[in-house]
C-alpha cells in the first residue's frame, strides 16, 4: 500500500505496519504501537485504518462502564448495527469484536486507558490471541493492533510475566523525527537556525503544525520564540508540564521536574544529580527508572569508564526547565521579551551547546569512518591515568569489538559559539593519545572538530593537509 501523501516520513514504520496488515497467514497476529504524544502516532493508525477498512477506537480516560459503552457505540457503527452495542462485560465486547472482525485490522488507541478501566482486559486478548492461533485454526485473519502514548505502561506490555508477552509479532516505536528530517518538516535553509529550533522543540511533528499555527521562525528568531513558545496564550507554554502529567506512573511531579531540572543544569550522574538536589543516590534510582521507561531522558554509557550518563532526551523539556520553569511568575505576568533577554546566555549553554553536542554524535554514528559505520557512539572521558589530566571528549566513535584492541574510529570535540583553532584540535591528540593508553588502536583514528561558529586560518590549514582532521561545519552536519 502507498503510504498517503499527507504522511511526512515515517517510511520505515509505514512500511512495517501495511506488511503486518496484509499479512495472508490465517491466523490472528498482534502488534503493538507505541511512542510519546505529538509524535504522529494516531494520524498514522488512522491512516492506515482509512486504507483498509478497518476499525479504529480511541479510547479515554474514564470508569469501565463508561469506555465499555463507548466501545460498544463504536462497534455497532462500524458494523452497521442500529443504536449501541449494550456489552455486559469487556470479555462479552471483546470476542464480540473479534468474531466479527475476522479478517480485518482492529486498533485500539490509547490502550492503557483501557488497561486502567480494566485491568484484566490484556489477558482477555491473551486468551483470545491462542485461542484464534495457527494450531487450532478458524481464527480468521485478524490483525489487532494496540497503540498508546503512555511509554512506561506501553513499555511493560510485552514484558515480563505480562499476558501478552510472547504475543506479538511486531513492536513499533514511533520515535521524533531526527535532526536532518525535522529541518524538512519545519523547512528552515538556514542550518545554524535549523540546529537552535531543534534544540528547542525536538523533531515531534504536532510541534510543527497546531502548536505554532503552522509558523515556522524567519530571520528573527528572538520574536518567534518569545510570540509562540514563552507567552502564556500559546500551546506550547504549558506543553513540557503536560508530558509529565501524561505518564500514569508519575505521581509526585515536583520530584521528577526536580530530577529534570538537575540534568538540563549539566549533572549528568546519578551522584551529581542526587547532590545537586540535595538527596541521597538512593533517593533518585526510581525517578530515573520511571523517566527511562517514559523515554523523557536517556541513559548513555561512557565506552571507556563504563559509567552511566544521563540526558534530557526531549528537548522541550531542558527548555522549559532551564528557560522557563526559573521565570514562570515572570512568563506568567507577560514578561517574554524580558525572560528570553536576560536568559540568551543560559540558552546557548545549557541548551543550545549540549543539544548540538548530541546532535555530532547523531552525524557521527552515521557517517562513513573510511568505509566503516560506528557500532557505537557517545561522550565519554580520556583518563589521563596520573599522567595527565582527565580530558572530557563529546564524540567517541568505536569500530565494532572484533578483536581485544577495539578500533576507535574518532574522537571530536564540538563548541555551538566558540571558533575553533588549533588548540581544539591538540586537545584531541592528547585525548586520543590518552586513549590509545587506555587500549584502543588508535592507527587510524580520525580528530574530528564540530564547529556551530566555525573554524580558523590556522586550523582550517592543518585539515587540508591531514586527512585525519575532519572539520564539520553546518552545512556538513546537515548534508
Amino acid at each position: 500500500m502507498r503510504k498517503p501523501d499527507d504522511v511526512f516520513d515515517r517510511e520505515r514504520e509505514w512500511a512495517a505496519l501495511t506488511r503486518f496488515a496484509e499479512d495472508p497467514d490465517d491466523e490472528m497476529r498482534l502488534a503493538v504501537v507505541s511512542g510519546r504524544r505529538r509524535q504522529g502516532k494516531t494520524f498514522l493508525l488512522q491512516a492506515l485504518a482509512d486504507m483498509v477498512g478497518g476499525f479504529y477506537f480511541v479510547a479515554v480516560e474514564s470508569t469501565s462502564a463508561d469506555a465499555l459503552r463507548q466501545f460498544g457505540a463504536a462497534v455497532a457503527s462500524y458494523l452497521g448495527v442500529q443504536g449501541t452495542m449494550a456489552f455486559t462485560n469487556w470479555d462479552e465486547a471483546i470476542t464480540y469484536l473479534l468474531d466479527h472482525c475476522r479478517d480485518r485490522l482492529v486498533i485500539l488507541d490509547e490502550f492503557p486507558y483501557l488497561m486502567k478501566a480494566d485491568p484484566s482486559i490484556p489477558s482477555i486478548l491473551q486468551r483470545e490471541i491462542d485461542a484464534r492461533g495457527a494450531p487450532r485454526g478458524g481464527g480468521g485473519r485478524v490483525r489487532l493492533v494496540l497503540a498508546g502514548s503512555a511509554m512506561s505502561v506501553m513499555g511493560r506490555l510485552l514484558a515480563g510475566q505480562a499476558p501478552l508477552r510472547g504475543r506479538a509479532s511486531l513492536d513499533v516505536v514511533v520515535q521524533p523525527f531526527d535532526y536532518r528530517v525535522a529541518r524538512q518538516f519545519w523547512g528552515i535553509s538556514d542550518p545554524r537556525l535549523a540546529v537552535q529550533v531543534n534544540a528547542i522543540l525536538g523533531g515531534t511533528p504536532a510541534y510543527r503544525t497546531r502548536f505554532v499555527d503552522n509558523e515556522a521562525p524567519g530571520d528573527d528568531l528572538d520574536d518567534w520564540v518569545t510570540r509562540r513558545v514563552l507567552s502564556p496564550e500559546t500551546p506550547l507554554f504549558r506543553e513540557a508540564r503536560y508530558l509529565l502529567s501524561n505518564e500514569m506512573e508519575i505521581r509526585d511531579e515536583a520530584l521528577y521536574h526536580a530530577v529534570l531540572g538537575a540534568i538540563a543544569a549539566g549533572n549528568n550522574t546519578r551522584g551529581g544529580i542526587a547532590s545537586h538536589m540535595e538527596r541521597k543516590s538512593t533517593d533518585i534510582a526510581h525517578p530515573l527508572a520511571v523517566l527511562e521507561d517514559c523515554r523523557l531522558i536517556r541513559k548513555e554509557i561512557d565506552p571507556i569508564r563504563k559509567r552511566s550518563i544521563y540526558r534530557v532526551a526531549e528537548p522541550l523539556v531542558t527548555f522549559y526547565e532551564a528557560i522557563m520553569r526559573p521565570a514562570w511568575s515572570q512568563l506568567e505576568r507577560g514578561w517574554a521579551d524580558r525572560v528570553w533577554q536576560g536568559s540568551r546566555a543560559r540558552f546557548a549553554s545549557q541548551v543550545v551547546g549540549p543539544h548540538f553536542e548530541h546532535v555530532c554524535r547523531e552525524f557521527a554514528l552515521d557517517f562513513d569512518w573510511d568505509g566503516e559505520l560506528a557500532a557505537e557512539v557517545a561522550a565519554g572521558i580520556a583518563s589521563g591515568s596520573g599522567k595527565g589530566p582527565n580530558i572530557e571528549v563529546d564524540v567517541i566513535a568505536l569500530a565494532p569489538q572484533d578483536s581485544n584492541k577495539r578500533r576507535l574510529l574518532s574522537v571530536g570535540e564540538a563548541k555551538w559559539s566558540e571558533t575553533m583553532s588549533l588548540g581544539h584540535l591538540r586537545r584531541l591528540e592528547q585525548a586520543r593519545d590518552q586513549l590509545h593508553m587506555r587500549g584502543l588502536d588508535t592507527r587510524d583514528t580520525v580528530l574530528a572538530l564540530y564547529g556551530g561558529a566555525g573554524f580558523d586560518t590556522a586550523l582550517t590549514e592543518v585539515a587540508a593537509r591531514d586527512p585525519r582532521v575532519l572539520l564539520v561545519d553546518l552545512p556538513m552536519l546537515y548534508g
